[in-house]
């Protein structure tokens, strides 16, 4: 039997998406719970103080060593680093682990992207609605965030499609990893029909990734007010 009619059948087949614990769907809700956690805990660490020292004027070097760090940190080598750290430390490591390594991960491109958005609002706008008798946190609220808000949204993006693509990875060190799993097993077993699993669950964790960065991209039509789209434009 060739390999593409083995992946039509293990595709076609229900028990491949419905086995309880380990059916595609199953594994699919466990990365999508692992890289949304993982999402918000980094938008909640790096959005305040980047809007904060934004608004300040502050913090540029700050910003500049955020951003080369999220281009250097390697997603594998955080990940380890931290499943051993918490070994040696008597925890788990079959959740905390890979959200601390994820994290370490989405916190560049949303700190990053949101010092950028606030910075770069034109100071002549801001002199006028300071001008017009408005306070800063009105300042920030009215004007800045909304007219910095599609590269906000950006940094969102890049961050949320990196979890997703790099959640797979919590597999190689522990239980858990989601779509990551079968990956894994397909590895461990390519000479014993594993590739039908590993080709399967990479081409999800690349339609979801793809799936995530057009949503992102929609989500920014939808909340940016088309003002702000149409200057974004021009």
């Amino acid at each position: 039997m060739s390999f593409w009619d083995r992946f039509v059948e293990w595709a076609t087949t229900a028990e491949t998406w419905t086995a309880p614990g380990d059916g595609l769907l199953a594994l699919l809700a466990e990365h999508l719970r692992l890289a949304g956690v993982a999402l918000l805990l980094s938008a909640l660490i790096a959005l305040p103080p980047a809007v904060w020292l934004a608004h300040r004027r502050r913090g540029r070097v700050v910003a500049t060593v955020v951003a080369n760090a999220g281009r250097a940190i390697p997603s594998l080598g955080i990940l380890v680093l931290v499943a051993v750290l918490a070994i040696e430390q008597g925890f788990s490591t079959r959740f905390w682990p890979l959200i601390v390594a994820l994290v370490v991960l989405g916190v560049p491109p949303i700190f990053t992207n949101a010092y950028t958005a606030i910075t770069a609002v034109d100071p002549m706008v801001l002199e006028a609605a300071r001008a017009q008798g408005r306070t800063e946190r009105q300042v920030l609220r009215e004007v800045e965030l909304p007219l910095g808000l599609p590269l906000l949204i950006d940094g969102l993006r890049l961050a949320a499609v990196q979890i997703v693509a790099t959640t797979a990875l919590g597999a190689v060190v522990g239980p858990t990893g989601g779509l990551g799993r079968p990956i894994v097993r397909g590895f461990a077993s390519l000479r014993g029909g594993g590739d039908v699993e590993l080709v399967g669950a990479s081409i999800l964790v690349a339609l979801l990734s793809l799936l995530v960065d057009r949503g992102t991209t929609l989500l920014t039509r939808v909340v940016v007010p088309p003002g702000v789209r149409r200057l974004q434009a021009g």
